[in-house]
């Protein structure tokens, strides 16, 4: 558990004891899914709360204090009987449910991530259903995971609501789409400089408070591409630009699929963009339902295949 609302509210003690185990803030982070900066903001308030350093800075190394390890110790097995509270009773069976789960998707996924999720309810989850509500810039995902109308929204903004569980999908780089017989296709012809200067092709952005990853990095950098040609829909992007100097910047799974299909070229950035980080979100009150449990790992083994087609391709 790594969000701040979950129901006991043991969110600080479970950073404390990971803290303490990985004797450090940026693997925390990892472990638990989480910024940086958010670790750093929990260990100033357990420090508060403890009145104890907690963690000390030796020769480079973060050092637990003997306060630490005793909390620590206490803290594993508090967490441990809440969690014993907490596990569910409910009997769920993919083979006969009649459940209907939904899941809020825009389309920056190669197709064959929801083809994998439907051939696996066909497989092993037959009367079940399964809905697909696209995202938009008026869609309140959230308030839709509190009230239940999506079990699950996948993302891939940098700074996801801290309120809500999140699960890591699929980690990829950012590469740039040109048409095949572009000049920027030419060894050489794709600099920062002719990145800036160019065309570019953009999607519509999917969340209204939520900047993606490219628009995110360029604003660090204090630089701006020309938004030359704006799209409602990730997978009708690349089909645009054969015949065209345009630039599509996107992550290289969605890349090397459509690269398959349509006359494109699949080049490195030369803007050095941090990872793209797809991840599916949900509620609190859904983390510990068994057919919920079910259903993230049908998208967990769906985003496998993506996986296996952007390495398929990796030059």
């Amino acid at each position: 558990m790594t969000r701040t609302n979950d129901p006991f509210d043991t969110y600080l003690l479970r950073v404390l004891c990971t803290l303490i185990a990985e004797q450090s803030v940026s693997r925390t982070a990892i472990r638990m899914n989480q910024s940086q900066p958010a670790i750093s903001s929990a260990l100033k308030r357990l420090r508060a709360v403890f009145n104890d350093p907690l963690l000390t800075r030796e020769k480079n190394v973060m050092v637990p204090t003997e306060r630490a390890l005793q909390l620590a110790r206490n803290a594993q097995v508090a967490l441990s009987a809440l969690d014993n509270l907490l596990v569910s009773d409910e009997r769920f069976d993919a083979a006969t449910t009649e459940q209907t789960f939904t899941v809020a998707m825009p389309d920056y996924l190669a197709p064959p991530f929801f083809a994998h999720v439907v051939r696996e309810f066909r497989r092993s989850a037959p009367y079940a259903r399964v809905v697909a509500v696209p995202l938009g810039s008026t869609f309140d995902y959230e308030r839709a995971l509190s009230e239940g109308a999506a079990d699950i929204v996948i993302g891939n903004w940098p700074s996801p609501p801290e309120h809500l569980h999140l699960s890591v999908l699929l980690e990829d780089d950012v590469v740039c789409v040109v048409a095949q017989d572009s000049a920027f296709a030419q060894p050489g012809g794709l600099t920062a400089q002719a990145y800036l200067g160019a065309s570019h092709i953009v999607p519509t952005p999917y969340s209204r408070d939520q900047r993606g990853v490219v628009d995110t990095g360029l604003s660090t950098l204090r630089v701006h591409r020309d938004n030359r040609v704006s799209c409602p829909y990730f997978n009708l992007a690349p089909s645009l630009l054969p015949g065209t100097n345009l630039i599509l910047t996107t992550g290289r799974h969605f890349a090397n699929y459509h690269a398959q299909h349509v006359p494109l070229a699949v080049l490195d950035c030369p803007i050095d963009f941090p990872i793209m980080r797809f991840y599916q979100l949900w509620h609190p009150s859904r983390h510990r339902s068994a057919s919920h449990i079910w259903f993230r790992g049908v998208l967990a083994s769906a985003a496998q295949a993506l996986r296996d087609l952007r390495d398929l391709h990796r030059p």
